[in-house]
Protein backbone atom coordinates (compact mmCIF):
# COMPACT_ATOMS: atom_id res chain seq x y z
CA UNK A 1 0.00 0.00 0.00
CA UNK A 2 1.09 3.57 -0.53
CA UNK A 3 -0.15 7.10 0.07
CA UNK A 4 1.09 10.41 -1.31
CA UNK A 5 -0.24 13.85 -0.47
CA UNK A 6 0.73 15.72 -3.64
CA UNK A 7 0.53 14.26 -7.14
CA UNK A 8 2.97 15.64 -9.73
CA UNK A 9 1.12 15.58 -13.04
CA UNK A 10 2.13 18.78 -14.82
CA UNK A 11 5.82 19.73 -14.95
CA UNK A 12 5.00 23.44 -15.13
CA UNK A 13 2.45 23.37 -12.30
CA UNK A 14 4.01 22.05 -9.10
CA UNK A 15 1.43 21.18 -6.42
CA UNK A 16 3.71 22.30 -3.56
CA UNK A 17 6.15 25.14 -2.91
CA UNK A 18 9.32 24.34 -4.86
CA UNK A 19 11.25 26.91 -2.86
CA UNK A 20 10.21 25.48 0.50
CA UNK A 21 10.90 21.93 -0.68
CA UNK A 22 14.42 22.94 -1.69
CA UNK A 23 15.01 24.67 1.66
CA UNK A 24 13.74 21.53 3.40
CA UNK A 25 16.19 19.34 1.45
CA UNK A 26 19.07 21.55 2.59
CA UNK A 27 18.29 21.67 6.28
CA UNK A 28 15.41 24.06 6.98
CA UNK A 29 13.51 22.36 9.81
CA UNK A 30 10.54 24.71 9.85
CA UNK A 31 9.74 23.58 6.30
CA UNK A 32 10.07 19.95 7.41
CA UNK A 33 7.58 20.56 10.22
CA UNK A 34 5.09 22.33 7.97
CA UNK A 35 5.31 19.58 5.35
CA UNK A 36 4.84 16.92 8.03
CA UNK A 37 1.74 18.67 9.37
CA UNK A 38 0.27 18.87 5.87
CA UNK A 39 1.19 15.28 5.14
CA UNK A 40 -0.36 13.92 8.29
CA UNK A 41 -3.59 15.87 7.81
CA UNK A 42 -4.10 14.38 4.37
CA UNK A 43 -2.90 10.95 5.43
CA UNK A 44 -5.14 10.54 8.46
CA UNK A 45 -8.20 11.78 6.59
CA UNK A 46 -7.77 8.85 4.22
CA UNK A 47 -6.47 6.25 6.67
CA UNK A 48 -8.31 7.12 9.90
CA UNK A 49 -9.88 3.68 10.36
CA UNK A 50 -6.80 1.78 9.24
CA UNK A 51 -4.59 3.47 11.85
CA UNK A 52 -7.06 2.96 14.69
CA UNK A 53 -7.34 -0.70 13.75
CA UNK A 54 -3.66 -1.30 14.59
CA UNK A 55 -2.39 -2.58 17.93
CA UNK A 56 1.19 -1.56 17.22
CA UNK A 57 2.57 0.91 14.68
CA UNK A 58 6.22 1.32 13.73
CA UNK A 59 7.41 4.30 11.71
CA UNK A 60 10.64 4.24 9.69
CA UNK A 61 12.29 7.00 7.67
CA UNK A 62 14.52 6.51 4.64
CA UNK A 63 17.71 4.51 5.38
CA UNK A 64 20.85 6.28 6.58
CA UNK A 65 24.08 5.51 8.42
CA UNK A 66 24.94 8.25 10.91
CA UNK A 67 23.80 11.57 9.43
CA UNK A 68 20.01 11.76 9.12
CA UNK A 69 18.43 12.43 5.75
CA UNK A 70 16.08 15.37 5.21
CA UNK A 71 13.18 12.91 5.22
CA UNK A 72 14.21 11.82 8.72
CA UNK A 73 13.18 15.24 10.02
CA UNK A 74 9.92 15.01 8.08
CA UNK A 75 9.40 11.64 9.74
CA UNK A 76 10.12 13.08 13.20
CA UNK A 77 7.34 15.66 12.93
CA UNK A 78 4.99 13.19 11.26
CA UNK A 79 5.42 10.92 14.30
CA UNK A 80 4.58 13.84 16.59
CA UNK A 81 1.29 14.29 14.74
CA UNK A 82 0.60 10.58 14.74
CA UNK A 83 1.21 10.28 18.47
CA UNK A 84 -1.11 13.19 19.18
CA UNK A 85 -3.79 11.46 17.14
CA UNK A 86 -3.24 8.15 18.94
CA UNK A 87 -3.30 9.91 22.32
CA UNK A 88 -6.62 11.62 21.56
CA UNK A 89 -8.06 8.27 20.57
CA UNK A 90 -6.87 6.46 23.68
CA UNK A 91 -4.15 4.45 21.94
CA UNK A 92 -0.51 3.86 22.72
CA UNK A 93 2.18 5.86 20.95
CA UNK A 94 3.79 4.59 17.78
CA UNK A 95 7.28 3.13 17.88
CA UNK A 96 10.20 3.85 15.62
CA UNK A 97 12.89 1.82 13.96
CA UNK A 98 15.69 2.44 11.49
CA UNK A 99 17.12 0.86 8.39
CA UNK A 100 20.90 1.17 8.69
CA UNK A 101 22.66 1.96 5.44
CA UNK A 102 26.29 1.88 4.42
CA UNK A 103 26.31 4.11 1.35
CA UNK A 104 28.96 3.42 -1.29
CA UNK A 105 28.58 6.45 -3.59
CA UNK A 106 28.52 10.25 -3.62
CA UNK A 107 26.53 10.74 -6.82
CA UNK A 108 23.33 12.75 -6.63
CA UNK A 109 20.79 10.50 -8.32
CA UNK A 110 18.23 13.26 -8.72
CA UNK A 111 19.01 13.29 -12.46
CA UNK A 112 18.80 9.52 -12.92
CA UNK A 113 16.06 7.18 -14.08
CA UNK A 114 14.90 4.06 -12.22
CA UNK A 115 17.49 1.65 -13.63
CA UNK A 116 20.35 4.07 -13.04
CA UNK A 117 19.26 4.63 -9.45
CA UNK A 118 18.93 0.93 -8.73
CA UNK A 119 22.32 0.30 -10.31
CA UNK A 120 23.88 3.04 -8.21
CA UNK A 121 22.58 1.75 -4.87
CA UNK A 122 23.10 -1.93 -5.68
CA UNK A 123 26.38 -2.04 -3.77
CA UNK A 124 25.01 -0.36 -0.64
CA UNK A 125 24.51 -2.59 2.38
CA UNK A 126 21.52 -2.41 4.69
CA UNK A 127 20.55 -3.78 8.07
CA UNK A 128 17.16 -3.85 9.76
CA UNK A 129 16.14 -5.35 13.10
CA UNK A 130 13.86 -8.03 11.69
CA UNK A 131 12.67 -9.30 15.06
CA UNK A 132 11.57 -5.82 16.15
CA UNK A 133 9.33 -5.13 13.14
CA UNK A 134 8.30 -8.61 12.06
CA UNK A 135 4.52 -9.02 11.97
CA UNK A 136 3.92 -5.34 12.71
CA UNK A 137 2.14 -2.54 10.90
CA UNK A 138 5.00 -0.47 9.47
CA UNK A 139 4.87 3.00 7.93
CA UNK A 140 7.85 3.75 5.67
CA UNK A 141 8.03 7.49 5.16
CA UNK A 142 9.94 9.44 2.52
CA UNK A 143 9.60 12.93 1.14
CA UNK A 144 9.11 12.15 -2.56
CA UNK A 145 8.52 9.21 -4.88
CA UNK A 146 9.97 9.78 -8.33
CA UNK A 147 10.88 6.42 -9.89
CA UNK A 148 9.94 4.05 -7.07
CA UNK A 149 13.56 2.99 -6.48
CA UNK A 150 13.25 3.77 -2.74
CA UNK A 151 10.18 1.57 -2.37
CA UNK A 152 11.75 -1.15 -4.51
CA UNK A 153 14.85 -1.15 -2.31
CA UNK A 154 12.87 -1.26 0.94
CA UNK A 155 10.82 -4.20 -0.30
CA UNK A 156 14.03 -5.95 -1.36
CA UNK A 157 15.46 -5.44 2.15
CA UNK A 158 12.29 -6.78 3.76
CA UNK A 159 12.38 -9.82 1.50
CA UNK A 160 16.06 -10.39 2.23
CA UNK A 161 15.44 -10.43 5.98
CA UNK A 162 12.19 -12.41 5.58
CA UNK A 163 10.18 -9.70 7.32
CA UNK A 164 6.43 -10.21 7.34
CA UNK A 165 3.80 -7.67 8.24
CA UNK A 166 1.61 -4.93 6.81
CA UNK A 167 3.59 -2.18 5.09
CA UNK A 168 2.42 1.27 4.10
CA UNK A 169 4.64 3.66 2.12
CA UNK A 170 3.90 7.34 2.74
CA UNK A 171 5.21 10.25 0.65
CA UNK A 172 4.82 14.00 0.73
CA UNK A 173 4.75 14.02 -3.09
CA UNK A 174 4.74 11.52 -5.94
CA UNK A 175 5.52 11.77 -9.64
CA UNK A 176 2.41 10.39 -11.35
CA UNK A 177 3.03 11.50 -14.92
CA UNK A 178 5.76 9.13 -16.14
CA UNK A 179 6.25 11.27 -19.26
CA UNK A 180 8.07 13.72 -16.99
CA UNK A 181 11.77 12.87 -16.71
CA UNK A 182 12.95 11.85 -13.21
CA UNK A 183 15.49 14.68 -13.27
CA UNK A 184 12.64 16.93 -12.16
CA UNK A 185 13.73 15.83 -8.69
CA UNK A 186 16.95 17.83 -9.02
CA UNK A 187 14.89 20.82 -10.14
CA UNK A 188 13.00 20.61 -6.86
CA UNK A 189 16.11 19.86 -4.77
CA UNK A 190 18.10 22.86 -5.97
CA UNK A 191 15.28 25.32 -6.71
CA UNK A 192 16.30 27.70 -3.89
CA UNK A 193 20.04 26.97 -4.09
CA UNK A 194 21.49 29.30 -6.69
CA UNK A 195 24.60 30.48 -4.85
CA UNK A 196 26.87 29.78 -1.90
CA UNK A 197 25.11 32.60 -0.08
CA UNK A 198 21.83 30.69 -0.28
CA UNK A 199 23.47 27.78 1.55
CA UNK A 200 25.05 30.11 4.10
CA UNK A 201 21.70 31.74 4.82
CA UNK A 202 20.09 28.37 5.52
CA UNK A 203 22.88 27.29 7.88
CA UNK A 204 22.76 30.61 9.75
CA UNK A 205 18.98 30.54 9.98
CA UNK A 206 17.01 30.03 13.17
CA UNK A 207 15.58 26.69 12.05
CA UNK A 208 18.43 24.55 10.80
CA UNK A 209 19.81 21.02 11.11
CA UNK A 210 22.53 19.35 9.07
CA UNK A 211 21.44 16.42 6.92
CA UNK A 212 23.21 13.96 4.64
CA UNK A 213 22.59 15.91 1.44
CA UNK A 214 23.95 19.15 2.83
CA UNK A 215 27.02 17.60 4.47
CA UNK A 216 28.03 15.86 1.22
CA UNK A 217 27.37 19.06 -0.72
CA UNK A 218 29.59 21.13 1.59
CA UNK A 219 32.44 18.64 1.68
CA UNK A 220 32.59 18.65 -2.13
CA UNK A 221 32.94 22.44 -2.41
CA UNK A 222 36.10 23.76 -4.05
CA UNK A 223 38.75 25.38 -1.86
CA UNK A 224 37.62 28.96 -2.43
CA UNK A 225 33.93 28.30 -1.77
CA UNK A 226 34.62 26.10 1.24
CA UNK A 227 36.90 28.72 2.80
CA UNK A 228 34.26 31.37 2.20
CA UNK A 229 31.60 29.20 3.79
CA UNK A 230 33.48 28.35 6.99
CA UNK A 231 34.40 32.01 7.43
CA UNK A 232 30.72 32.93 7.39
CA UNK A 233 29.26 30.37 9.78
CA UNK A 234 29.88 29.88 13.48
CA UNK A 235 32.66 27.72 14.93
CA UNK A 236 29.92 25.62 16.55
CA UNK A 237 28.54 24.83 13.10
CA UNK A 238 31.95 24.01 11.64
CA UNK A 239 32.69 21.72 14.58
CA UNK A 240 29.35 19.99 14.16
CA UNK A 241 30.00 19.59 10.44
CA UNK A 242 33.36 17.94 11.15
CA UNK A 243 31.88 15.63 13.77
CA UNK A 244 29.10 14.52 11.45
CA UNK A 245 31.48 14.00 8.55
CA UNK A 246 33.73 11.74 10.61
CA UNK A 247 30.75 9.85 12.06
CA UNK A 248 29.74 8.92 8.52
CA UNK A 249 33.31 7.88 7.60
CA UNK A 250 33.57 10.62 4.99
CA UNK A 251 37.18 11.21 6.07
CA UNK A 252 38.00 7.86 4.43
CA UNK A 253 36.83 9.14 1.01
CA UNK A 254 39.53 10.93 -0.97
CA UNK A 255 37.11 13.35 -2.60
CA UNK A 256 35.89 14.60 0.79
CA UNK A 257 38.79 14.34 3.21
CA UNK A 258 40.54 17.56 2.12
CA UNK A 259 37.74 19.76 3.48
CA UNK A 260 37.46 17.62 6.61
CA UNK A 261 41.16 18.23 7.29
CA UNK A 262 40.45 21.95 7.00
CA UNK A 263 37.64 21.60 9.52
CA UNK A 264 39.93 19.75 11.91
CA UNK A 265 42.54 22.51 11.59
CA UNK A 266 39.89 25.10 12.36
CA UNK A 267 38.82 23.10 15.40
CA UNK A 268 42.41 22.88 16.65
CA UNK A 269 42.85 26.61 16.15
CA UNK A 270 39.64 27.42 18.02
CA UNK A 271 40.51 25.02 20.83
CA UNK A 272 43.97 26.56 21.22
CA UNK A 273 42.57 30.09 21.23
CA UNK A 274 39.92 29.25 23.82
CA UNK A 275 42.50 27.54 26.02
CA UNK A 276 44.75 30.58 25.90
CA UNK A 277 41.83 32.81 26.90
CA UNK A 278 41.13 30.62 29.94
CA UNK A 279 44.79 30.75 30.96
CA UNK A 280 44.80 34.56 30.64
CA UNK A 281 41.91 34.73 33.10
Amino acid sequence: MSYSLHKIIDQSNCPFSEKDYSLFKFGNISCAKRFANELFSGFIEEHFDLILAQNEIIVLSSPYYSIPTASNFLCYFFKENLNQFLFKNGRGACKESKIHRNQTYLDDYGNMDFNQRIGLIANDTYYIDRHYIDGKFCIFLDDIKITGSHEFTINKILDHYHVKGEFLFVYYAELINKDIHPNIENHYNYFAIQSLQDITNIINGDSFQFNTRLVKYLLQLNDMDFNTLVNNISSEKTNELMSLAVSNNYHLIDLLKNNIIKLEQLWQSTYKRDKERVLDL
